[in-house]
């Protein structure tokens, strides 16, 4: 498994292009949400939803939500589940490690090249009967420290 590096957060015109590859209209909510998403990264419909409420824009939280469904199904964007069962979504799709914050809900993205190519080598020739591996997920657990506990 060859590691992929971590690519950039799409710009703008490079999100137009995504879309453009996958028979999607670059639509004004569209380019809002990912506007959105350009600032926060992580983020789950209602955070854009009341993003783009301070922005002056009125999207519902469901249209929020379908738009950024829509986004990961084609792989522009990635998935995260919270330990809370609640769905976010991660601007950047390309495989990175992620360190998830239980306590606040959060997610960082972590660069640690020795443990990617550690686990890269690790399943490199391993088998699972009856499965072929797609991709690795990575995310560690956390709790902030005491000195951390408001983020």
């Amino acid at each position: 498994m060859a590691t992929a590096p971590v690519r950039p957060i799409p710009t703008m015109e490079e999100f137009r292009s995504l879309l453009r590859r996958h028979d999607l209209k670059a639509t004004r909510q569209r380019l809002a949400v990912h506007e959105v998403m350009i600032q926060l990264v992580h983020a789950s419909a209602e955070m854009v939803k009341e993003e783009l409420a301070q922005r002056g824009s009125n999207v519902t939280t469901s249209s929020v939500y379908n738009i950024l469904s829509q986004l990961a199904d084609c792989h522009i964007y990635g998935r995260r589940l919270s330990a809370a069962g609640k769905m976010f979504f991660d601007v950047i799709s390309t495989r990175h490690l992620h360190l998830y914050d239980r306590e606040n809900h959060v997610w960082r993205d972590l660069v640690d090249e020795n443990l990617d190519a550690l686990v890269n080598a690790h399943l490199k020739r391993r088998k699972f009967k009856g499965y072929t591996i797609e991709d690795i997920d990575i995310q560690l657990v956390a709790r902030p420290t005491k000195k951390n506990r408001s983020i």
